[in-house]
């Protein structure tokens, strides 16, 4: 499974973006658990963007959600940060 953040926004408003391919990797089945929990849901319509947050897309499985700082749940952070600081 192929799984890819985009992030922008941010004071700087630069956009960074990973991918890590879940297939060859030891923890792969983990991750891949780690991204059907966190693309259970996306950021919720009523929640307002804060200045300077950061907002995700994040693709699994053919899924894509869009999510925003500070409405993260745990595993989606998990996944984020993993992604970010492992992917290419």
């Amino acid at each position: 499974m192929l799984i890819t953040v985009t992030r922008t926004g941010g004071f700087a408003g630069l956009e960074r973006s990973g991918s890590l391919d879940t297939e060859c990797r030891t923890d792969g089945a983990a991750l891949e658990a780690l991204a059907a929990r966190a693309l259970r849901g996306g950021c919720p319509p009523d929640r307002p963007a804060v200045p300077d947050g950061f907002a995700y897309v994040v693709e699994a499985a053919g899924r894509a959600v869009e999510l925003r700082d500070p409405y993260l749940t745990e595993d989606q952070r998990e996944l984020i940060g993993t992604v970010l600081s492992e992917g290419a």
